[in-house]
């Protein structure tokens, strides 16, 4: 899947979007990475930048072969938000971040189960949750898209949240549902005892119904 939207356009909108992690939850400080796909590669957050400074010009183009051509260097993770395209054609867009309930879950390396239906906007359950290497690796990029069998969003033990969907607004959308979850599923299990879940076939059931969700946009 490539972008149909010019690419100033896309760099405007990592913009927006970056600077609503924050504010959402789903990173602190410079925590947290974005990227979309485009032609012959990907155009990615930078690294160590702060979200309320960033300018679209400051977004870099990572090509195919992991090279770029920018005064500034790609996010620290690009090469998970590289995998996850290469590995899912159907990516148009990665999201990465550290919010609080789910990088709980991920300390205690637990993944998400079929607490609620809305388990089916990241492809079914469970939401896993990867195994810990060090951040910005191949190793952690390997372990992310295995996570991601099957997948929309995992978690990434010790470490955050990782989501992507066909276009950064959903891909952003999926994130904080995932967090939601996250939020649900840490207070359940504060009440004590084993949450109550739903079966595989009403979880499959729901996939199937989210196929086409959102795919409609209001006329011109």
């Amino acid at each position: 899947m490539t972008s149909a939207h010019p690419e100033s356009a896309l760099r405007e909108q990592l913009v927006r979007q970056a600077q609503r992690l924050v504010p959402l939850g789903l990173a602190t400080g410079t925590s947290g990475n974005l990227s979309v796909r485009v032609d012959g590669g990907m155009l990615v957050t930078p690294s160590g930048i702060g979200y309320e400074t960033l300018r679209p010009e400051d977004m870099v183009r990572v090509h195919d072969d992991g090279s770029w051509q920018h005064a500034l260097d790609p996010s620290s993770e690009w090469r998970m938000h590289q995998a996850i395209y290469q590995a899912r054609p159907e990516a148009g867009a990665v999201v990465h971040g550290h919010p609080t309930y789910a990088t709980v879950l991920a300390i205690r390396g637990e993944e998400i189960p079929a607490l609620h239906y809305m388990i089916a906007a990241a492809g079914g359950a469970p939401i896993r949750c990867a195994p810990y290497h060090t951040y910005g690796t191949e190793a952690l990029s390997q372990a992310a898209v295995a996570a991601l069998d099957g997948r929309k969003a995992c978690l990434l033990a010790h470490h955050g949240l990782l989501a992507f969907e066909r276009d950064l607004d959903k891909a952003m959308w999926l994130a904080r549902e995932v967090e939601t979850l996250a939020q649900q599923q840490v207070m359940c299990l504060m009440l004590g005892g084993t949450p109550r879940l739903l079966p595989a076939a009403e979880i499959d059931t729901v996939v199937a119904k989210f196929a086409n969700y959102g795919l409609k946009q209001r006329p011109a």
